[in-house]
Order: C-alpha cells, then sequence, then structure tokens
C-alpha cells in the first residue's frame, strides 16, 4: 500500500508541476523557436559530458571493488555498471539500480558477498560526501547572490537546511562508527542494521584510504562534470551564465529534483531551475526551462544503453531474470548477515 500511495503521489506531483511549467502557450511558443534556433553543438558537448560522469563512477566503482580483492573482467563489470546507471535513472526513488546492480554482483562474487556489499553502500556514501563538500564550498561562495530574490531564497534556505542536515547524518554515522556506538542501541531501532552496515565500511575503507581518497577526488570529477553537462546545454540555448553562478545553482537543482515526490524529478528540475535561472541570471523562463528537459533528455540518452545490456545479461549460474523484490529480499538478507556477524 505505501508503494501504491507513493506512485500516486509522484504521479500527481509530475503531473501537477509539468501543467504549471508548460501550460502557459506564450512560453511554449518560446521554446519552440529556442528549439529551432539552438546550438545542437553544445548538446553534443554536453552528452561527452555526462559520458565522462559515467567513466568516472565506473572507476570510483572499480577502486572500491578492488579494495575488496574483486577484479571482474571489464565486461562484466561495464555491464553491471550500466545496467545500475539505467535502472536509477528508469526506477523510481533512485536507488533501485543500486539493489539490481548489488544482487548481479553477488551473483558474479559469490564467495566476497559481503564486500562486494560493502562496495556499492561505500560506493553511494563517498559519492555524497563528494556532493557534499562540493555544495558547501559553492554555497559559502555565493550565498549573497544566491538569497538576492525571495524565491531563489527560499530554495536556497532548503538547501542550506538539507545540507546541514546531512552533514550532521554523515558525523552522527562517523562517530557511531568510530565508538561503535551501534553496539549500544537496542535490537529494533529503526535503520540500526544499515548503521552497522556503514559502520563496516567505514573501517574497512578507512583502512585503504589512499584508495579512499582516490575515490573521492573521482567523485568530485563525476560532479562537477554533471554540473557541465548541464552548462552545455544552456550554452547551446545562448545562455552564457558564467561558471560559477551556474554551478551555484546546481547543488539546488540536484537536491530538489533528487526528493521521490515526482518520476525522477521531472518538473521539480524544470521549475527550480526557471526560479533559479530567471531570477538570478536573466535567463528566460521558456529556455530555463529546456535546459532542465534536454539536459535530463542527455542523462537519460546516456543510460539508456544499459536497459538493452539487461535485457541480454545473465548472471553466473542464472538462466532468467530475477523479480525486483526477489532481489531486494536477497540483498536485504546478506545486509542482516552482515549486521549480525559485526555486532
Amino acid at each position: 500500500m505505501k508503494k501504491i500511495a507513493l506512485s500516486i503521489l509522484q504521479i500527481v506531483v509530475t503531473v501537477a508541476v509539468l501543467y504549471w511549467v508548460f501550460h502557459d502557450p506564450h512560453k511554449r511558443a518560446q521554446m519552440g523557436v529556442a528549439l529551432r534556433t539552438a546550438n545542437y553543438f553544445w548538446v553534443a558537448a554536453a552528452i561527452i559530458a555526462y559520458i565522462i560522469v559515467e567513466l568516472a563512477a565506473a572507476v570510483r566503482w572499480q577502486i572500491l571493488l578492488r579494495v575488496q580483492d574483486i577484479r571482474l573482467p571489464w565486461p562484466r563489470l561495464g555491464s553491471l555498471f550500466l545496467i545500475g546507471m539505467f535502472f536509477n535513472q528508469f526506477l523510481p526513488g533512485g536507488t533501485g539500480g543500486d539493489i539490481i546492480k548489488s544482487y548481479l554482483l553477488l551473483k558474479e562474487v559469490r564467495d566476497k558477498k559481503a564486500g562486494a556489499l560493502l562496495a556499492v553502500l561505500f560506493d553511494r556514501l563517498i559519492g555524497l560526501v563528494a556532493l557534499v563538500t562540493i555544495t558547501s564550498v559553492l554555497v559559502l561562495l555565493r550565498y549573497d547572490w544566491l538569497a538576492q530574490k525571495p524565491d531563489t531564497r527560499a530554495y536556497l534556505y532548503f538547501l542550506v537546511i538539507t545540507l546541514g542536515i546531512s552533514i550532521t547524518a554523515l558525523g552522527a554515522t562517523f562517530v557511531i562508527s568510530g565508538f561503535k556506538l551501534f553496539n549500544h542501541l537496542p535490537e529494533h531501532f529503526p535503520g540500526r542494521e544499515k548503521l552497522v552496515e556503514v559502520s563496516a565500511a567505514y573501517h574497512l575503507y578507512a583502512h585503504h584510504w589512499p584508495a579512499s581518497l582516490l575515490a573521492f577526488a573521482v567523485s568530485l570529477v563525476a560532479h562537477l562534470s554533471t554540473f557541465t553537462t548541464f552548462l552545455f546545454v544552456a550554452y547551446g540555448f545562448g545562455a552564457h551564465v558564467p561558471l560559477i553562478d551556474f554551478f551555484a545553482v546546481m547543488p539546488v537543482e540536484r537536491t530538489i529534483s533528487a526528493i521521490p515526490i515526482s518520476f525522477a524529478g521531472v518538473g521539480l528540475r524544470e521549475h527550480v531551475l526557471q526560479v533559479m535561472l530567471h531570477g538570478l541570471c536573466g535567463v528566460p523562463e521558456a529556455v530555463a526551462v529546456l535546459i532542465g528537459s534536454m539536459s535530463f533528455l542527455v542523462m537519460l540518452l546516456c543510460s539508456a544503453p544499459g536497459g538493452l545490456v539487461y535485457f541480454f545479461y545473465k548472471p553466473s549460474g542464472e538462466t532468467r531474470h530475477v523479480k525486483l523484490r526477489e532481489m531486494q529480499s536477497e540483498v536485504a538478507t546478506l545486509e542482516h548477515e552482515i549486521g549480525a556477524r559485526e555486532t
């Protein structure tokens, strides 16, 4: 029932925001002109920039897997990564790809299942730490500029609150992990098993800090390349916003579009860029909306090959595709085993 309710909410929010953004016929006419006069050389450059995002993320994952002494052939590793990218884009919530990627990886390394799962978890964590770092720097550099309009100030405050929560949560997990405080939590404490799993990942990768530091650096490249993807699309529509200003807007868009109240951030992305780019940079509203939609199409285009790979991919020892529910169950069982072992 919760999944049904969430899906209904996402449909309602997506349709409502899309109507709000696109209902004005004058704005749609401006979009048509912008599409006809766009420089699609920059859109091609945006595709290359997002391919760099994918390559950086794949290299990061390989670094973290090698810490676990997991060495898959590049075709297998690349296939798993592309499948994860595809489902992260096309499944609601943004983490479904991690479940599928984890499950398929477990089938490839049956003797190192715990290490494989911790590598996927830390891959997500190190990416979050890198994004928090970039966001903190950009907010500090451009706070007054971002806060100059009432509408943009409201989004900035939301970003700052979210950033504070993220930093607090990361700090809490460090403290809990460092002092093994999870042993003092009640057995049925919400999220206890996940905290134990995070703790195990921290301890493992702290002992391999050069690899962790390299993974962090690669994460910075991935996030900045994502921002560059949107920037190149903006250039394609003639919105030549200064790089530092555009990059300062991107954490707001990335944070709000990641909220799972619409499908893959559709509608939210366009609305946020309309408010931020129009209010702060003078970009016409129609163009700002198109920057969001075209950038999302670029990401979908670059992630789509993973769907084809998944269609032909068969895990070692498997003869059929397994339902997502079965994958979730097996991954959850392994997480429970890791939690029991660590405590």
